[in-house]
C-alpha cells in the first residue's frame, strides 16, 4: 500500500460529501505505515483508486499544519504507530487517555501519554447526554480539532459515532477521510466484531489506521441490556476471540477490550499478533485507556467500577468558585493593588480634577 499526498487543490473520490467540498488541502504530513494483507491499494490525492474502481469528483479540502507535527514540548518525541507497536513487542504497557477539548489535551500532552483517544464518551462527560447515541460527525471532528491544538506528541485516535458507519461500507470510508482531513486524527476507532470486519477492511484499504473495540461497546449499550459486562461465560468468550480475530484479519492495528473479566481478555491478548487496550479489562492487556473525566473526578453521574479516581477535579472547582463568589460579594476582588490597571503618573489627580468639575 502506497500513500501520496499533494499540497494543491485535489479530486477526492465521490465517498466525499458536500460538507467537505470548498475546503482547501493544505499541509498534509502523514506517518502511516500499515499494509494491507491481501490487496495492494494506491491513494494518490488529487485521485483515489478504490476497488479497481475510479471515481473522481472536483473538491477542496482544508488540513490543520498539526498532522503529524512533532511536539514542542522538550524532550517528547512524537509517538506514531511504529511507536505503539515497538512498545507492545517489548511488553512495555501502552498508556492511553481521552481529551475532548485543548485544556484536556494539554493534560495528556503535559502528562506524558502514549496515545490519546477522542472518544465519543463526549457525549456524556462533555455535552451532557445519557449515552454516547447523539454524537454527530460534526461533534467528532470538531473536538478532535480541538485536542490536537493541545496534544502535539500522543498518537491521535478519533472514535467514529454512532451512525456513521453502519449504512454502508461507502458511509465508512468517506466519514473516516473526514475524521482524518478535517479532524487531523490519525486513526479511528469502531465498535463491533465480526460483522464490521469489512466495513475495517475498506478503511484500513484506504491507508487509515484502525483500532477495533469489542466486549462492552456503548453504541450497541440498548441492545445489550444496558452498560453490562461481556463474555462472563466461556461460551461469551469464544465468541469475543473470534470477534478479535476477525478484526486482526481485517486489518486492524489494535483492539479495545471494554467490559470483561481479566481472565478473559488475557487470554484475548493471547491469541493476538496484534495489541489490546483494556478499559475495565484487567491489566494482561497490552495498555490501558480510561476516560479522563472519571479518572480526574469531574463527571457527576457515575463513576465506572473499573475506573481508579486519581483525584477530585470537581470539589476542587466547585470550591474555587465558591471562594470568587465570596470574594465578589465581600468585594475583596478585584485586589486594588493586584488585579487592577494603573493610570499614567499624575493622569490620576488629573481624573479627579476632571470629575469634580463636572459636579459644579
Amino acid at each position: 500500500m502506497s500513500l501520496v499526498f499533494n499540497n494543491s487543490q485535489t479530486k477526492l473520490s465521490s465517498y466525499l460529501t458536500q460538507k467537505i467540498i470548498n475546503s482547501q488541502i493544505t499541509n498534509i504530513k502523514r506517518n502511516i505505515n500499515l499494509t494491507s494483507r491481501n490487496n495492494s491499494i494506491k491513494v494518490n490525492l488529487p485521485s483515489i483508486k478504490l476497488n479497481n474502481e475510479k471515481k473522481i469528483l472536483s473538491t477542496n479540502l482544508s488540513v490543520s499544519k498539526r498532522f503529524n507535527s512533532s511536539s514542542k514540548e522538550k524532550g517528547r518525541k512524537k509517538v506514531t504507530l511504529n511507536t505503539l507497536n515497538s512498545l507492545y513487542k517489548k511488553g512495555e504497557p501502552i498508556t492511553m487517555l481521552t481529551a475532548h477539548d485543548y485544556p484536556s489535551g494539554l493534560f495528556v500532552e503535559k502528562a506524558g501519554i502514549d496515545s490519546c483517544l477522542i472518544g465519543d464518551s463526549l457525549g456524556m462527560v462533555t455535552l451532557g447526554y445519557n449515552s454516547t447515541n447523539p454524537v454527530t460527525m460534526d461533534d467528532m471532528i470538531s473536538h478532535c480539532k480541538a485536542v490536537c491544538r493541545g496534544a502535539k506528541s500522543p498518537f491521535i485516535i478519533c472514535d467514529m459515532p454512532f451512525g456513521s458507519y453502519e449504512a454502508s461500507t461507502e458511509d465508512a470510508v468517506r466519514n473516516a477521510v473526514r475524521l482524518i482531513a478535517e479532524g487531523n486524527a490519525e486513526a479511528v476507532k469502531l465498535e463491533g466484531g465480526k460483522e464490521i470486519a469489512e466495513t475495517i477492511r475498506a478503511i484500513t484499504k484506504v491507508g487509515i489506521p484502525v483500532l477495533g473495540h469489542i466486549g462492552l461497546t456503548p453504541q450497541r449499550q440498548s441492545s445489550l441490556g444496558g452498560f453490562r459486562v461481556q463474555g462472563k461465560t466461556v461460551e461469551d468468550a469464544k465468541s469475543l476471540l473470534e470477534d478479535a480475530l476477525a478484526l486482526q484479519d481485517a486489518g486492524c492495528f489494535g483492539i479495545t477490550l471494554e467490559a470483561m473479566p481479566r481472565e478473559v481478555a488475557s487470554f484475548i491478548t493471547s491469541q493476538l499478533n496484534i495489541l489490546t487496550i483494556g478499559i475495565g479489562a484487567g491489566n494482561g492487556c497490552s495498555g490501558q485507556v480510561l476516560v479522563q473525566q472519571d479518572m480526574l473526578g469531574s463527571f457527576d453521574k457515575f463513576v465506572p467500577k473499573f475506573c481508579k479516581v486519581y483525584a477530585d477535579v470537581s470539589g476542587i472547582a466547585i470550591n474555587a468558585i465558591k471562594n470568587y463568589v465570596k470574594d465578589v460579594k465581600d468585594r475583596t476582588f478585584p485586589n486594588n493593588e493586584k488585579n487592577c490597571y494603573k493610570m499614567k503618573s499624575g493622569e490620576d489627580k488629573k481624573l479627579e480634577e476632571y470629575i469634580k468639575s463636572l459636579k459644579k
